[in-house]
């Protein structure tokens, strides 16, 4: 007895300090960043868990010296905007490609994938042109439609996962009642799929969030770029000066929504699928 429950003791510390190896990993790189980003000058290169004289200004010089603000509400509105949109147009293609039996469904499917394989150097230079055709450059629609390209597979793919795995009795009993295939999406399954649809919709707000490759060729003036161009563009006193406070500050100030979401979101996220879905 004695001997097992030494295991079960030594067992648990090295899980708490596997645990904790991890947490220190995937916490340290963004405390060391707000760290830095109240810290100016030489002290950005001294070592300092703790700064003695919090440098405040690095966060009120991205609002005062650049239209920081306005970068933070475009990649606000453009995210927001892929997330609708894919979320939409991935709900009622899920299911059609979940739900509905015809002939080709595993081959969109497979051309589904297809697309999301494709990376954005490959199709850079046809989205330019037909951003350019439209007559959408420099907007920030030009953003939205381009990032629905890696944005929409994705969704597609996961929500006729969840779709399929829908009980058939809910679709059937819809069916008895007169119900339409609209009527089924929104007001059957819809309510069902928050869990999906929060995953999908956070992991897509991520992907535009971050983005920056379409960004940087879609956009030309400061006041329709997003904050990943806008961090990267920050300068110095002079071409070769980095300011490393400024842009640790944009840096901790871009992190926080994320982290915010995945507060908010979290219980949707783990929750069951299905949960009471056909209780009583």
């Amino acid at each position: 007895m004695r001997r097992r429950r030494l295991r079960r003791t030594i067992a648990r510390a090295l899980l708490h300090l596997l645990v904790a190896a991890i947490v220190l990993y995937a916490v340290f790189p963004f405390y060391w960043a707000v760290v830095s980003s109240l810290k100016a000058g030489g002290a950005l290169f001294t070592v300092e868990f703790i700064p003695r004289d919090p440098h405040w200004d690095n966060y009120a010089a991205l609002f005062r010296e650049q239209p920081f603000g306005r970068n933070i509400l475009n990649s606000v509105l453009v995210a927001g905007s892929v997330v609708a949109l894919s979320l939409f147009l991935a709900v009622t293609a899920a299911y059609a490609l979940g739900r509905v039996r015809f002939r080709g469904r595993s081959t969109v499917l497979m051309a589904v994938l297809a697309v999301s394989m494709f990376p954005q150097v490959a199709v850079l230079s046809g989205m330019f042109e037909l951003v350019r055709w439209l007559g959408l450059y420099n907007t920030l629609f030009a953003l939205t439609l381009s990032y629905m390209i890696f944005t929409l597979p994705f969704a597609v793919w996961v929500l006729t996962a969840f779709m399929r795995e829908m009980p058939k009795e809910l679709e059937e009993a819809a069916v008895l009642d007169g119900a339409t295939p609209w009527i089924i999406v929104t007001r059957v399954f819809l309510p069902l799929m928050g869990p999906a649809l929060a995953t999908t919709g956070l992991l897509a707000f991520i992907a535009a969030w971050n983005e920056f490759l379409f960004a940087l060729t879609f956009t030309l003036t400061d006041e329709r770029r997003t904050v990943p161009v806008a961090i990267a563009l920050i300068t110095g006193a002079s071409r070769f000066e980095l300011p490393w406070g400024r842009i640790m500050a944009a840096s901790v100030i871009v992190t926080v929504p994320l982290i915010l979401l995945v507060l908010v979101f979290q219980r949707r996220i783990v929750s069951g699928l299905t949960a009471g879905a056909v209780k009583g």
